[in-house]
């Protein structure tokens, strides 16, 4: 090839002239005189012209061009509203790097066959969407918790105490020890980095072992999680709604192309962008489901599915739901003042039933009340001996949340389950490809 190559999205902006482009046959078409090739990188797909006349001694292999074939093409590009997106280019030489099998993914799609074939199926234009979706989520992540002033942190994955519920644990063989496994949460192993840090964060995989097959759950799961000193419940509220502004910010400005592909209507992301979050009490919502959803729940339980996706209708934005009742909640909530039998715990629900993405709290500073919310759980609060040692020496005010990257992803881009949201899922019949 005579010409540089450029991604065929460049071609696009350059709208005239000689160019040279590479990638994948998408889709192809014609007859012995002519061929019609759609190729796609991982920019865009654009419409080749394949006269027969100009390629003589190489129209047999030619004729042989199956969809995913890899191909280099040099040619004329073209304004052509005919085409499929605009543009379309007249090949003058063509150098065919694999001519591909018969692809086996066509129009016979099915979630298992896709499951089977996802290492196929990633090419899709639906799969490029949302992974440059996710991209575009994992740096707004960093972007906005670093322009706050926070520190990457990592912590261990494998744990030895459990923050989140031990009968969602995934066990692990540990050289013959047990009572090993993977991590839920960081929530143990930042508070203890915050007296150094003061402002933390990280990114990192998550696991749990919940025997779910619904359309949101994951057993490995990417979790962006916060904690902060001095920070109260208010502050914590305040920097789960800065996040996901920001994220939903970042996706409209740099992605609306790929929300057009995936057809989803960026009207319903706008006023995430625009307006504040509703800030809810559980006993707000126990009142706003029996009157505006009739739907009675008695105190003390916790809202369930059902209950998240009525809430969600009612509100164009992510809902924020605070003060749950502390028998639903993680040992390390903070009590609220003036009243013991709820927390400092908040959840963000997202809007059109996408469920929980956001779960934090103010964390609980009296080692006593943690070791008696340990022991009702059938803890044994010598085993969490270093995390108690936290509130011993300088203990302040903080608190954190955590933020299920993939439940986030999934509203963004309106997908029907949240598998789609990584690029190979994890779930309880799912472990390979």
């Amino acid at each position: 090839m005579s010409e540089k190559f450029i991604s065929i999205s460049d071609a696009m902006k350059k709208g005239k002239g000689k160019v040279a482009v590479r990638g994948w046959v998408y889709r192809e078409r014609g007859s012995n005189k002519m061929k019609f090739v759609v190729l796609r990188d991982s920019s865009n797909i654009i419409q080749c012209v394949v006269e027969r006349q100009n390629f003589e001694k190489q129209w047999d292999e030619i004729d042989k061009l199956k969809v995913e074939s890899s191909l280099e093409i040099e040619g004329e590009i073209k304004e052509d509203k005919r085409a499929p997106t605009g543009y379309e280019i007249s090949a003058s030489k063509i150098n065919i790097v694999q001519i591909a099998e018969d692809f086996p993914i066509n129009k016979d799609l099915n979630e298992e066959l896709l499951g089977d074939r996802r290492h196929l199926w990633l090419r899709s234009r639906k799969m490029t969407s949302i992974l440059k979706i996710r991209s575009t989520v994992f740096n707004a992540i960093h972007e906005y918790f670093r322009n706050e002033g926070f520190y990457e942190f990592q912590s261990p994955i494998f744990q030895a105490v459990q923050a989140e519920g031990g009968s969602t644990l995934f066990h692990v063989d540990y050289f013959g020890k047990k009572g090993v496994f993977l991590a839920q949460t960081w929530q143990l192993y930042a508070e203890p980095a915050i007296f150094s840090l003061e402002k933390i964060y990280c990114i990192a995989p998550s696991f749990r072992a919940e025997e779910s097959k619904t359309s949101r759950h994951l057993t490995e799961y990417w979790h962006a999680e916060m904690e902060a000193a001095w920070a109260n419940f208010k502050d914590i509220q305040d920097y789960g709604e800065g996040l996901i502004k920001h994220i939903v910010k970042k996706v409209l400005e740099n992605n609306k192309p790929e929300l057009e592909i995936l057809e989803r209507d960026i009207k319903k992301l706008e006023p995430t962008v625009k307006k504040k979050f509703p800030r809810i009490t559980y006993d707000d919502a126990l009142k706003i489901l029996k009157d505006k959803c009739k739907i009675k729940i008695p105190w003390g339980k916790d809202l369930r599915t059902i209950e998240e996706d009525a809430l969600s209708k009612l509100y164009d934005t992510p809902v924020i739901i605070t003060e749950y009742p502390k028998e639903v909640k993680a040992f390390y909530m903070k009590e609220t003042e003036g009243n013991s039998k709820v927390v400092n715990g908040c959840d963000f629900i997202a809007p059109d039933g996408y469920g929980e993405i956001i779960g934090g709290s103010e964390r609980e500073a009296d080692p006593e009340k943690i070791k008696e919310r340990l022991i009702e759980m059938g803890e044994k609060p010598e085993q969490y001996a270093f995390y108690l040692d936290t509130r011993k020496y300088g203990s302040v005010p903080h608190g954190g949340f955590g933020m299920g990257v993939e439940r986030v992803i999934s509203w963004i881009c309106g997908l029907t389950t949240i598998k789609d949201a990584i690029p190979f899922p994890r779930t309880m019949t799912r472990v390979s490809p």
